[in-house]
């Protein structure tokens, strides 16, 4: 009974998904199904209750401020006085303004949260930088598109919230806990931008620059809006003056003020701002709703309890567990966006994982980085979409520049394995 459940949802998750339906109702479609041959609860209350009981949560209340957040300042002048800022001093490391991918998408990150919105804010301010410099395009895209995940492990994250509400953990120890790692990735990719550039300096333009050290401090007074802006977000968050929550909303006024004060908010963009965001979080929402569905007909039908129980007939090993549950979400998020993965996995998947003895904050930044692969992997690498609408290349090509970041992202998921104090320190100093 139990197997033939498992088939028929499986079927079912296929069928709506391939048939174009939108994820959210899908989700809710198979959870119905389930709930209609496999038990005999009353459909319609539980639905009711759940999808309330996941709408209304106070937690979520963070999601659309950030979402709201990033929106006003794709919108600003932000990215333009970042590059400005930054590129002085990238001039001098090996590959040069390449870096600025890196580093833009690092500050950038830090005040956004979503790795698509990211991507292409960092995108529309280097690609066409870097092209009219000479920069190999492979390169250039390819680092974009690595650096652009950093939006999702950088706080304040909008997956990190999504995985906070659906394992029920801390999502301010949550945020804590990707800082190093987020530095730790960023500092891999540089690296191999710097070893790239060794091997292949034919490839690299001249330098184009000529600053004495305080006209380079002169040019990084562009960067001060962005400083101030993060600041007030994980400022608060880290010194426990504000909730998750509250900072978002300093980070939405923040935002307003800064997108004001350079002469870019306009009543036009206030209005695409707002409208973009509600409709990015209904979205969510309605995967969320969908999601916490399906889980409940999952529960009710014994589906985690038996996966946990055949995981755990195979006597995996903490290492070898993790190895396959990588394998597992690389595979699955060539299928599905990164916030799906998340709310349909993680309730079937978390009995499991606390019985090998993982920490649920390092599991939640284990989950962002295999995410993070998954935006750069086709057919469904959202940060693959947003680089052709930049740049109107082939997806197959832009997938083969990214597919070194990918590596990448791998080393980095083994270093967090081998020494867990990377995500776990700051935290536990919470």
């Amino acid at each position: 009974m139990d197997m033939m459940a498992a088939v028929v949802l499986i079927v079912a998750l296929f069928a709506v998904l391939g048939a174009g339906m939108w994820i959210g109702l899908g989700l809710l479609a198979v959870g119905l199904i389930g709930m209609e041959l496999f038990t005999s609860r009353p459909v319609g209350d539980s639905m009711m209750l759940t999808i309330w009981g996941a709408s209304s949560a106070w937690t979520l209340t963070a999601l659309p401020l950030f979402l709201w957040m990033g929106e006003i300042l794709f919108r600003s002048k932000l990215s333009d006085s970042m590059f400005r800022g930054l590129a002085p001093w990238m001039d001098k490391l090996p590959g040069r303004l390449l870096h600025t991918n890196v580093v833009g998408c690092t500050i950038f990150a830090a005040i956004s949260g979503s790795s698509a919105a990211t991507c292409a804010t960092i995108g529309k301010m280097t690609l066409p930088e870097l092209k009219k410099r000479g920069y190999p395009d492979a390169m250039a895209v390819g680092t974009l598109a690595g650096a652009a995940t950093l939006g999702l492990l950088i706080p304040p994250s909008i997956i990190m919230i999504v995985y906070g509400v659906a394992a029920n953990v801390s999502i301010a120890k949550l945020f804590l806990a990707g800082v190093f790692p987020g530095l730790m990735l960023a500092g891999l990719f540089m690296g191999y931008i710097a070893i790239w550039a060794l091997f292949h300096r034919d490839q690299v333009p001249a330098s184009d620059m000529s600053m004495t050290f305080m006209q380079k401090i002169y040019e990084s007074r562009h960067l001060i809006p962005a400083v101030i802006l993060i600041g007030l977000v994980l400022g608060g968050i880290y010194s426990g003056i504000a909730t998750a929550t509250e900072a978002a909303a300093l980070g939405v006024a923040g935002a307003l003020g800064l997108a004001a004060w350079e002469g870019s908010l306009s009543w036009q963009k206030f209005k695409e701002g707002l409208i973009s965001a509600c409709r990015v979080y209904c979205m969510i929402g309605l995967i969320l709703a969908g999601a916490a569905f399906l889980t409940l007909a999952m529960g009710f039908i014994g589906l985690p309890r038996h996966l946990a129980e055949w995981i755990g007939s195979l006597h995996l090993s903490p290492f070898a567990l993790l190895m396959m549950l990588t394998v597992f979400f690389i595979v699955l998020g060539c299928f599905l966006d990164g916030i799906s993965m998340v709310v349909l996995t993680i309730a079937v998947l978390l009995p499991t994982v606390e019985a090998a003895g993982y920490d649920l904050i390092w599991f939640g930044i284990f989950i962002v980085l295999v995410v993070e692969m998954a935006q750069i992997t086709p057919p469904v690498g959202l940060n693959l979409f947003v680089i052709q609408g930049l740049t109107k290349r082939d997806i197959g090509w832009i997938a083969r520049a990214a597919a070194p970041m990918f590596f990448v992202l791998m080393a980095a998921v083994l270093m967090l394995y081998a020494v867990p104090e990377i995500v776990l320190w700051l935290p536990s100093r919470m």
